[in-house]
């Protein structure tokens, strides 16, 4: 299964120009099996999952992006999102507890969001993204760099904003995700490669 493990809409995330359904047609459209709304520090997309996915047939799964005082951070399997602003560690011990997951966002990004090198110093971080849509080649593949050095697993998104650039990058799954828990459960096992959407095949390919 393919599956886009970043996406905003511009119902939750004023930097996004995607409406949430639009969004959810177009990666269906370009073969996408699933997609993760994660919008910046606000997860109420949860309560429109089991609705949206009825509609359109296609997995969604809706987790948060959260800007810890190190940089941001994907997180999934939490209800209830912390009532301050935390420290990266305390953000992955506190998903961690609740049986979530974690992932580095775009973590050489120039933009003061990235947690950069401070992975090295972080304990229980599920994965990294290697491959953001939204970062230069040169950072992802200091991303890329880093998390085989600390061997931890890599996932590839679009993190977009635009709706073209959705399925940009994203993660193959090599079991079969019905939910959040085996989204979960998968990402912390290193059973993901990420993965490229090719323009001119219209197919997603492995690196």
């Amino acid at each position: 299964m393919i599956i886009d493990l970043h996406f905003h809409t511009i119902q939750y995330s004023p930097c996004s120009y995607i409406d949430m359904e639009e969004g959810i047609r177009y990666a269906k459209d370009i073969g996408l099996d699933g997609i993760c709304i994660t919008d910046h520090d606000n997860n109420e997309a949860k309560g429109y999952v089991k609705e949206l996915e009825k509609k359109y047939r296609l997995l969604v799964i809706a987790g948060v992006e959260i800007f810890t005082y190190e940089g941001d951070i994907l997180c999934f399997g939490i209800d209830k999102l912390p009532e301050k602003r935390l420290h990266a560690q305390e953000l992955i011990d506190f998903v961690n507890e609740k049986g979530g997951a974690t992932i580095s966002a775009h973590p050489f990004r120039n933009n003061g969001r990235g947690l950069g090198n401070k992975i090295k110093d972080l304990n229980g971080l599920s994965a990294i993204e290697i491959f953001n849509g939204n970062t230069s080649d040169e950072n992802n593949l200091k991303a890329h760099k880093l998390a085989s050095r600390l061997n931890i697993p890599c996932v590839g998104a679009s993190d977009t904003h635009k709706l073209q650039n959705i399925g940009k990058y994203a993660t193959r799954f090599h079991n079969k995700i019905k939910g959040e828990k085996d989204l979960i459960e998968a990402i912390k096992h290193g059973k993901v490669v990420p993965v490229y959407y090719d323009d001119y095949s219209k197919k997603f390919n492995e690196f």
